[in-house]
């Protein structure tokens, strides 16, 4: 598993402790903004690392 993804999933921890349980203040809701972009892009980058293309079928 990639670091970037343990630290979204950490943020997101730590955004639903604070907001959830704990009833933090308004910035708190950062963690979750960040989290969940930091998230989409590790993902998004990962599977473009890889090189998962897909091919058309050649045309006749």
């Amino acid at each position: 598993m990639d670091i970037g993804i343990i630290a979204a999933i950490a943020l997101l921890l730590i955004w639903a402790i604070g907001a959830l349980l704990m009833e933090g203040p308004g910035w708190i809701h950062l963690f979750l903004t960040v989290g969940v972009s930091l998230l989409i892009y590790r993902i998004v980058s990962h599977d473009s690392a890889k090189g998962t293309t897909t091919k058309s079928p050649p045309r006749n």
